[in-house]
């Protein structure tokens, strides 16, 4: 809310054309001065000054509200408050009806485990006609390392609903609600992104896909750009999108190896190094998702793919709503099927590690490859 444009906020019109005028933009931009900043910055008075904080306090920092007011709310409001259903029994039980209008969702697992097939699938799911239990809208898919596959696409399509997609002229109907556009640099991203939140209603856009965030940092650093390239902007942004356009915004993150300082960051997690590398030898894990903690808090829901002890698993690693569970599951000509309804309830360390055995293409920002 810090970033929510002082344009968007609704202060009149006079005193919004002065924050304007003297490059004050946002609500932290406003909040950050102090009154007396403000009058001198804008040449306005006391009273105005204090009316537009107050307005802009307001706004981003509402008054509280009881859990019965917040349940009447998202009943009354249940159109935007609604679920994208993976076809995962399982995991729309865990997600109370799938992934979430509004918020992020994060994707994050070693190459090769079957994050693109699971976006494939939502981006069918999300153009489907909503007779059949799908969106009826448009799917934006953002496509950073041009994995994306139409044949692949229309095979996923054909398995799992028959008596759409072997009707004619319907697979080429659903396959053309789905825009595909691939980035070549994060400042290009960074610009056509600003775009997309004008086209989303013009083209009845019903869900996001970026495919994968970590590609597009990963890049920029092969290129000399500093590791730790600042995704603030993103971030924000981002959130402010999905919970402007009320719809699912789903995130792709790849892993990365773990260091010993990172082992050791947080002492209620680890006491020794000694004990970090015993659960690694009992986990089978020394992987961590690439985008980092900051990242890690912007997200809604995080889903962990990961290959343990010959197996597949779907893990719910962050949830506002489900308890931490691991779903066995394989992929399959239709896409990606849980191999059981029942998740398995995590505890320990399990919950946030990230297996990858059987997986030797691990990304590393390192420029090493993981073996």
């Amino acid at each position: 809310m810090a970033n929510k444009l002082i344009s968007e906020i609704g202060l009149p019109k006079s005193i919004a054309n002065i924050f304007a005028a003297r490059n004050i933009v946002t609500a932290k931009d406003a909040l950050s001065l102090t009154e007396f900043q403000l009058m001198e910055l804008l040449d306005v008075g006391w009273a105005e000054v204090t009316s537009a904080v107050a307005h802009i306090s307001a706004i981003v920092c509402p008054p509280y509200q009881s859990a019965l007011s917040l349940m009447e709310q998202r009943v009354k409001n249940e159109h935007l408050a609604g679920h994208l259903p993976t076809g995962l029994k399982g995991l729309d039980e865990a997600l109370c009806g799938g992934i979430p209008f509004g918020v992020l969702t994060e994707l994050v697992g070693p190459a090769g485990i079957g994050k693109t097939q699971f976006c494939l699938k939502l981006s069918l799911l999300a153009s489907l006609p909503s007779s059949y239990g799908g969106l009826d809208g448009h799917v934006i898919y953002i496509d950073v390392e041009s994995k994306f596959s139409s044949r692949r696409l229309i095979e996923i399509g054909t398995k799992s609903f028959p008596e759409i997609f072997l009707m004619k002229g319907m697979a080429q109907k659903m396959s053309g609600r789905i825009l595909v556009w691939r980035p070549a640099s994060l400042s290009e991203f960074t610009e056509r992104l600003q775009q997309i939140k004008v086209s989303l209603h013009q083209n009845e856009v019903k869900l996001l896909v970026i495919d994968s965030m970590a590609a597009l940092v990963s890049g920029e650093c092969e290129q000399g750009i500093p590791r730790q390239h600042p995704l603030g902007w993103h971030v924000s942004f981002i959130k402010s999108l999905a919970e402007f356009s009320r719809m699912p915004i789903v995130v792709t993150n790849q892993v990365r190896s773990q260091s010993s300082d990172e082992a050791c960051q947080f002492s209620f997690q680890v006491q020794r190094w000694k004990e970090t590398k015993e659960d690694h030898a009992r986990y089978g894990s020394h992987l961590v998702a690439a985008l980092g903690v900051h990242w890690a808090h912007a997200v809604t829901i995080r889903l962990v793919l990961e290959a343990k002890s010959g197996q597949r698993f779907l893990k719910v690693s962050k949830s506002p709503i489900s308890a931490p569970l691991a779903f066995p599951f394989d992929i399959t000509a239709s896409g990606m099927s849980l191999l059981s309804d029942d998740g398995i309830e995590l505890t320990g360390p399990d919950i946030n590690a990230i297996h990858s055995q059987g997986h030797s293409d691990i990304i590393n920002f390192n420029g090493e490859s993981l073996q």
